[in-house]
């Protein structure tokens, strides 16, 4: 997806004067890179000493050794998954390929790089996830845990071989930031899990191709930071991966110095990127988790290197594991809210080991449980080793005495019932700085749970670059359970990560301390003069979710869409749906009763134009029911919408 003039305007427009003249600034610098590329100072006599302490390995919960080292030879054979795309060419990979589309991306100067257009380059996500090197550190954590020396044998042909294919500044792996910074990161914990090899030292710090590679690296990241209304996610990694760098790599002149802004690039941008109750402030569930990740791994480097972390850096990081306890259901799942494409800080596990509950145990470790967390059930790799170098940090915090359900400033709520009934309720901003990058325009949808099973869904992402059409469908107001005016959404897209109008949410009210029901209301903006305002009832009793949307304005048109999730069977009567599920072997059903007024038709996996489809992960997408009723309002219309739990 190539970009067109009128992109680059709608996109110079979110820009204030500030980011502007910066990014003038950066494209003088790149002119000058493509001309003289700076050269690394000389080094001598450099030593690894970020190294695990002692008894950390031993502290690995053996089932965890087990999955760790299954999906360990799984990688040996040459066979890896990323993004649904399965790949059996890993035993010798080629960098630039993308085994999606078939293409190669060019080996040009990376300032040059087309790299959203997916005809020259390909899928970029599939040409960059492996770069990442997070399947690297798996085989080295493999290595550690096993002695068996084949494990580091493979990481280090792979790590000279992409160093030998990626020559500074050359290609798509030196176009994007938030690459070289998990790069960088992977690097360091490949090097300390390889750390009893014999060929350790004489793949890094003895290697001038090893050192100009994370050299290189870290001036690229100090000269070129996401800026303005882009330092989102990406400036977290940027400032996470040199903090780690300069931490574990501090073999150079200006180590100091690099570690010193990454230390208070990370404090600034994790303060920035959260808010006061803990939320990512992108609204983007897999984002929260990343950044957290990501802040995790930086303190304990710079904890490992006894480099003094702000307490504000800590605090951060608390309150959004916190957060996170408290927005999990039953079963652990975060809200599936705003974009998601899989990314991970650090990675030590196999895919067989739950994402969340790891994190929370990682989280727990560090800052302590706290009573009304939920239970994680299970071991990781990564949690006896992260905490094993970071300092403990909560006592005398001030932390919530009860398990939060409202977090007015995200303007997120969950709502909970009987039977492990979970109901998120979207009243929040429509995503963070100008361009709100990664949101959806989703305001006042919803998503209901049965035992951690969606009920009523969010459809998720599916894709990024490459396919338009449908990263406009999985971002769209139809896409999610909400209502739909004149065909349109309610907030205005200017391209893929670019919003250029914001519709503005308003929370009325909250309550779940009721004995007999939890309530929220609020309304939106995003058709003025047409007003958007729902109302969602969790009652005890009767098992039931009750969703009231008011409509009032002027005559339009309306679309209301419940997105049911895929493992979930309708059968649509006219306004009454029945739905059925199972889970754990157990046959799960529910009437869902749909407002009379409108007509209601249910859609599944159609394509032309997309309608009736979820993305369990990125990249992937598999059809789902769809109920949608149509109609017409003038003045004021109400619509009730009743979902109730059977048994």
């Amino acid at each position: 997806m190539s970009m067109s003039a009128g992109w680059y305007l709608r996109r110079l427009s979110r820009m204030g004067p500030r980011e502007a003249g910066g990014r003038a600034v950066d494209a003088v610098r790149r002119r000058r890179r493509r001309s003289a590329l700076p050269e690394r100072p000389p080094v001598t006599g450099v030593r690894f000493t970020a190294v695990l302490p002692e008894g950390a390995l031993a502290a690995v919960d053996p089932d965890a050794v087990k999955r760790l080292v299954a999906e360990a030879d799984r990688l040996m054979s040459g066979r890896a998954e990323f993004f649904g795309v399965v790949r059996d060419d890993m035993a010798d990979p080629d960098w630039q390929f993308d085994p999606k589309t078939g293409r190669r991306a060019p080996l040009d100067h990376a300032f040059d790089v087309p790299y959203r257009d997916e005809e020259a380059v390909g899928d970029i996500k599939q040409i960059w996830e492996p770069s990442r090197h997070q399947y690297l550190t798996v085989l080295a954590a493999a290595y550690a845990l096993t002695g068996n020396d084949r494990y580091a044998e493979r990481a280090a042909a792979h790590l000279r071989s992409w160093w030998e294919a990626n020559p500074p500044l050359r290609g798509v792996h030196w176009v994007s930031g938030i690459e070289l910074g998990i790069r960088l990161l992977s690097w360091v914990w490949i090097r300390r899990l390889l750390d009893g090899w014999a060929g350790a030292p004489a793949l890094f710090e003895e290697n001038p191709v090893a050192l100009d590679q994370i050299w290189h690296h870290q001036r690229w990241l100090a000269a070129f930071p996401s800026r303005g209304s882009s330092a989102n996610n990406h400036a977290v990694a940027e400032a996470a991966g040199q903090l780690a760098a300069s931490c574990a790599f501090g073999w150079f002149p200006y180590s100091p110095r690099w570690r010193a802004d990454a230390l208070r690039d990370l404090d600034r941008h994790l303060r920035a990127n959260t808010f006061l109750s803990g939320i990512n402030r992108e609204l983007a569930s897999e984002y929260h988790g990343l950044v957290l990740e990501l802040g995790l791994a930086a303190v304990a480097e710079a904890d490992a290197a006894g480099v003094t972390v702000p307490a504000t850096t800590r605090l951060v990081l608390l309150r959004m594991t916190d957060a996170l306890a408290a927005v999990v259901d039953n079963r652990l799942r975060p809200p599936r809210q705003g974009d998601a494409d899989d990314g991970h800080g650090l990675v030590l596990d196999g895919p067989d080991t739950d994402r969340w509950g790891s994190l929370l145990a990682t989280g727990g470790a560090v800052f302590g449980r706290l009573a009304w967390w939920p239970e994680v059930p299970g071991a990781d790799v990564r949690t006896p080793l992260l905490a094993s170098l970071t300092e403990p940090y909560g006592e005398g915090v001030a932390r919530p005495e009860s398990r939060p359900a409202h977090f007015a400033d995200a303007g997120l709520t969950v709502l909970r019932g009987p039977g492990d009934i979970w109901c998120r309720c979207d009243g929040g901003p429509h995503g963070f700085l100008s361009i709100a990058a990664h949101a959806h325009a989703d305001a006042l949808s919803v998503e209901v749970r049965h035992d951690g099973v969606d009920v009523l869904a969010d459809p998720g992402t599916y894709c990024y670059h490459g396919q338009p059409e449908w990263r406009s469908y999985f971002r769209s107001t139809l896409g999610h359970s909400t209502l739909e005016a004149d065909g349109r959404d309610q907030s205005v897209s200017g391209g893929p990560f670019l919003w250029t109008r914001h519709a503005v949410t308003r929370v009325l009210k909250v309550d779940t301390d009721g004995e007999k029901a939890a309530r929220w209301c609020a309304e939106h903006d995003g058709y003025r003069p047409l007003l958007h305002r729902r109302q969602v009832d969790v009652t005890y009793e009767s098992r039931e979710v009750r969703i009231t949307d008011t409509v009032s304005g002027d005559r339009r048109e309306v679309r209301l869409a419940f997105h049911l999730g895929p493992s979930v069977t309708a059968e649509l009567e006219g306004s009454r749906a029945r739905l059925t599920w199972t889970r754990d072997g157990e046959d799960r059903s529910a009437v869902l009763g749909l407002p009379d007024g409108l007509i209601w038709r249910a859609h599944r996996g159609e394509s032309d134009p997309p309608l009736g489809w979820y993305s369990p992960g990125f990249g992937r997408k598999v059809p789902s029911t769809t109920l949608v009723g149509s109609g017409s309002v003038d003045g004021t219309a109400e619509f009730i919408t009743v979902l109730g739990f059977d048994g």
